[in-house]
C-alpha cells in the first residue's frame, strides 16, 4: 500500500467512525415524528466517507444570496469559516488528489495562519509524499491526546457544516420571544455548534435560523453543578454584560459576554459556581478544541466578533442544551398557543380574586425566597380578603422551554398589577413545571 493510499485509509477511517457511525443514533424513539430529539438538521448522508465529507456549495451559494438580497438579515458569517475548505480537502483526499488537498489546505493556512488542525493536515500530506504513514497526525511530535483532539475538532466542524437546521423545523426551546429580543442563541452541546436564530416578528415571532458557528465546552462535558467542576451548564439564561477586549486577559480573545449561571432554577437544584461567558480564543490560537474551557462557551475571534453584533445586554437569551430538541412549525404554535392559554388563565383567575382558584396554579413545591407553597398560600389569602377589584396585565411576554430532563419553561413578562389599594409594575419571571400534566407555577419573583 502507497503512503497515499494509508494516509487516505488514516483520514476515511476517523471521520467515518466518527462522522457517520453515530449517525444511526440521531433519531430517538419515543417521539413523534414532528418532534425529534438529536435531529438530524440536513440531509441525510449515503454510506462512507463521500457524503460526510460532501461540500454544501449550492446551500452556501443561497445563503449568500440571501444576505446580499435581504437588507434584514443580521450580521453572519455562516459558512465563511474553515468548514467548507476543511470539507473539500478531506473530498480531495478521499478522491486521491493530494496535490490539489495541498493547495487548498495551504490556501486555507494564508487565511487562518494559526490554524492547528489545518497544520496537522498538511503536515500528514507533506510526509506522505515521502513515505507510508498509518495514522492521523504522523508528522506531528504533538502529544496523542492533542491530536486526539484536532480528530474530534474536524469531526464536530463536518458534521456541522454538512448538517443544517432543516427551514421547516425550530429548536423546541424558543416558543415565544418578546418583541424587542431581536436575537436568541441556542448551543447544543453534543454537536459543539452554536445556532444563531432572528426573532421574525413579522411572521409571528417564528424563530428564523440565521448562521451556526463551532464552539468549545467545558472540558468534562455540560451540566455543571458544582464550581471548578469544568461543566458546561445547560438551562436558559441570558447575556447580562459586554465586556470588551481592553478589560480582559488574552485568553479571552476579542471579548466577552457573561450569562446569568446560575439562575433561578439552578439555584433551586442546588447547583453552584459562576463565571460562565461566551468569550473568544487567545490571539496566538485560531480555535479551540471541542472540550477545553472550564465551563465557558467559546467560539473564534472572528465568529465571536459577527455575533456580538447580535447580542442585547439583558435581553439575548442563550440556551445551553445536551442536544437540541427540533419541533415542526406545526406543533411548535401548537405547544406555544397552549401555553400562552395557560399563561392567560393564570392571570385571569388571579384577577377574579378567587384565591383557592388561583391557587391551583400553583405546584406544592413552589418555593420563592423565603416562602414553601404554604407561606405562599396564606399571603395570598389574608392579601385578597381586603381587595374590592383587581387588574393585571402582562407585557413583553416570553416563553422558553428549558432543556432540562424535567419539564420546565421559563417565563418572563412586565406585569402591571392594579388594585383598589395598591398599584404596581415589575418585571416577573416564573419557572412552569409539567407534573401530572398539568403546568403549575414553582418558582416566580422579580427580575
Amino acid at each position: 500500500m502507497s503512503g497515499r493510499q494509508f494516509l487516505i485509509l488514516a483520514l476515511a477511517t476517523f471521520l467515518a467512525g466518527g462522522v457517520l457511525a453515530k449517525e444511526s443514533k440521531s433519531v430517538k424513539t419515543g417521539k413523534t415524528p414532528s418532534r425529534l430529539a438529536e435531529r438530524p438538521v440536513g440531509k441525510q448522508s449515503s454510506p462512507f466517507i463521500k457524503a460526510a465529507l460532501a461540500t454544501s456549495g449550492a446551500t452556501a451559494t443561497v445563503a449568500a444570496t440571501a444576505a446580499i438580497s435581504e437588507p434584514s438579515l443580521p450580521f453572519t458569517v455562516s459558512d465563511s469559516g474553515p468548514e467548507p475548505q476543511l470539507a473539500r480537502i478531506f473530498k480531495e483526499i478521499e478522491a486521491n488528489r493530494l496535490g490539489n488537498a495541498l493547495q487548498l489546505t495551504e490556501a486555507l493556512l494564508r487565511s487562518y495562519p494559526n490554524y492547528r488542525l489545518a497544520n496537522l493536515i498538511k503536515g500528514d500530506l507533506l510526509l506522505a509524499r515521502t513515505k507510508p504513514i498509518q495514522t492521523f497526525g504522523a508528522l506531528s511530535n504533538a502529544p496523542a491526546d492533542k491530536v486526539e483532539d484536532l480528530k474530534a475538532e474536524a469531526i464536530v466542524r463536518l458534521k456541522g457544516y454538512r448538517e443544517k437546521p432543516e427551514a421547516n423545523f425550530v429548536p423546541r426551546y424558543l416558543l415565544q420571544m418578546q418583541a424587542d429580543q431581536r436575537f436568541a442563541v441556542v448551543v447544543d452541546t453534543r454537536r459543539s455548534r452554536l445556532y444563531l436564530y432572528e426573532n421574525d416578528v413579522k411572521n409571528g415571532g417564528r424563530p428564523r435560523f440565521v448562521a451556526d458557528y463551532y464552539i468549545t465546552q467545558g472540558k468534562r462535558g455540560a451540566e455543571k453543578r458544582v464550581e471548578g467542576d469544568k461543566k458546561t451548564p445547560v438551562g436558559v439564561y441570558h447575556v447580562t454584560a459586554n465586556l470588551p477586549r481592553q478589560k480582559l486577559a488574552d485568553l479571552y480573545g476579542s471579548g466577552a459576554f457573561p450569562i446569568n449561571y446560575p439562575n433561578e432554577w439552578d439555584k433551586q437544584q442546588g447547583r453552584g459556581g459562576s463565571g460562565i461567558w461566551l468569550h473568544g480564543t487567545p490571539s496566538d490560537t485560531f480555535a479551540r478544541p471541542p472540550r477545553a474551557s472550564d465551563g465557558c462557551v467559546v467560539l473564534t475571534n472572528q465568529d465571536l466578533d459577527v455575533v456580538a453584533k447580535n447580542l442585547q445586554v439583558g435581553l439575548t437569551p442563550v440556551i445551553i442544551s445536551n442536544s437540541v430538541e427540533w419541533l415542526s412549525l406545526d406543533d411548535w404554535n401548537k405547544e406555544r398557543n397552549e401555553l400562552n392559554k395557560t399563561i392567560e388563565t393564570w392571570r385571569m383567575d388571579w384577577e377574579s380574586r378567587d384565591t383557592e382558584r388561583l391557587l391551583k396554579h400553583y405546584s406544592k413545591r413552589f418555593n420563592a425566597g423565603n416562602q414553601n407553597f404554604e407561606q405562599f398560600a396564606n399571603q395570598k389569602r389574608q392579601t385578597n380578603a381586603n381587595k374590592e377589584w383587581i387588574k393585571v396585565t402582562t407585557d413583553n411576554l416570553s416563553v422558553f422551554r428549558n432543556p432540562g430532563k424535567e419539564e420546565v419553561v421559563v417565563v418572563t413578562f412586565d406585569q402591571n398589577y392594579r388594585s383598589n389599594n395598591l398599584n404596581n409594575q415589575m418585571k416577573k419571571r416564573q419557572y412552569w413545571l409539567l407534573e401530572d400534566g398539568k403546568w403549575t407555577i414553582i418558582y416566580e419573583g422579580s427580575v
